[in-house]
């Protein structure tokens, strides 16, 4: 008799957390096809557009984050995470799963931990190497923990951990082409050495400012290409910038790469902030990487995250601070150095977990399967 899954995904708020949710479910479609899987995020936040997008159900909470600024904001966040713990309540007993999967983000709070409170089993995926406030919490109840950094026995008991590494999204490996094919279709010179800068889909301050600290040594080089992803929010004020500037014609500049697939096989160097996610992806396609991690993060778990790289020579690490001075010089004379280009390429795809989406998926279905046994077992024993 087919086994009727049903399986809760929680978390979101940043692409980071979105793109493994929706590869860990793709996966879990992919074994079990009739599964069914619910979504809960954050109201207002981009998982709420985005999960309908990938055909999966999604419903949201009132959650927010803690403000470490304004102490008494957090008033109103205490009572909205209450309220999301009663609602996440309701939608465990309505949809009934036997397993509920947290990724980090503000709604994996609350429904872990009512899921748990329910005695339905959790899985928790970290994917950062420093585990979070809420993590470590929800931890405690965990099943299980899918882990893809040495040494994270630190934070959580050993004997939950699994070593699975970070999902990514599917459409990375499917919509992959060559180095030279990528630039073509981009319209670019496949001669040249090409740098991508990233600073996510909002954009990076202290990244675009260090292009347009240094746009004199761009013109400099113009056997490199630069292609500069400002971010939406400052997509307007550093075009006009850049224009007043003199714009060099070895530049791209856009607000949202649409085809990171295609962006990622055209750069010879990709610099970017250290998301866990983000790194994930880098590693699987073997890109030579420059990390400038956010200073804007819980715990500074981006800067851990670069130096687990660096410690292993797989990552160029330039801290935030540093960034309008070092940062364009550093791409420079990294991208030109080939040998260089080979060794972090070589290290960083070492690290690689190509299948981590399938291996969470068969843990979250094993949890489910010990469940519905166990509710089995129980029925049987009530009825006679």
């Amino acid at each position: 008799m087919e086994k009727d899954y049903r399986i809760i995904i929680s978390g979101g708020g940043t692409g980071g957390h979105i793109f493994p949710a929706l590869s860990i479910a793709d996966a879990i479609r992919e074994i079990q096809p009739n599964a069914q899987i619910l979504f809960v995020g954050a109201d207002n936040r981009m998982e709420m557009q985005r999960v309908p997008e990938a055909g999966y159900k999604i419903v949201g909470l009132p959650i927010a984050g803690f403000n470490r600024k304004n102490l008494l904001k957090n008033i109103k966040v205490l009572w909205l995470i209450l309220k999301s713990q009663r609602m996440a309540k309701k939608i465990i007993k309505e949809f009934g799963p036997q397993v509920a999967v947290g990724v980090g983000g503000y709604a994996s709070g609350p429904t872990l931990k009512m899921a748990a409170k329910m005695d339905i089993p959790t899985l928790i995926q970290e994917q950062n190497s420093y585990a979070g406030v809420t993590n470590k919490i929800l931890a405690r109840k965990a099943k299980m923990i899918c882990v893809a950094y040495d040494g994270m026995e630190r934070f959580f008991p050993h004997e939950k951990l699994k070593m699975t590494g970070n999902p990514v999204r599917g459409t990375l490996l499917s919509r992959r082409t060559t180095r030279q094919e990528a630039l073509q279709a981009m319209g670019l010179d496949a001669s040249k050495r090409c740098i991508l800068i990233v600073g996510g889909s909002l954009g990076a301050r202290s990244m675009n400012e260090s292009v347009l600290s240094n746009l004199d040594a761009i013109k400099a080089h113009p056997d490199v290409h630069f292609i500069w992803q400002t971010g939406k929010i400052y997509h307007d004020e550093m075009l006009t910038r850049v224009s007043e500037a003199g714009k060099p014609a070895n530049l791209t500049v856009t607000d949202f790469v649409s085809n990171m697939a295609q962006a990622l096989s055209a750069a010879d160097l990709v610099v970017s902030r250290a998301g866990a996610g983000s790194i994930s992806e880098f590693a699987l396609l073997g890109k030579a990487v420059i990390l400038v991690p956010s200073p804007n993060v819980s715990e500074d778990h981006q800067t851990k995250n670069a130096m687990a790289l660096v410690n292993k020579n797989a990552a160029i690490h330039i801290p935030d601070v540093k960034a309008k001075e070092q940062l364009i010089p550093t791409a420079i004379d990294t991208v030109k150095d080939a040998d260089k280009l080979a060794q972090l390429s070589a290290n960083i795809q070492e690290m690689a977990r190509p299948n981590a989406a399938q291996q969470i998926a068969k843990e979250v279905l094993m949890l489910a399967d010990a469940y519905i046994e166990k509710e089995t077992r129980r029925k049987n024993e009530k009825v006679k």
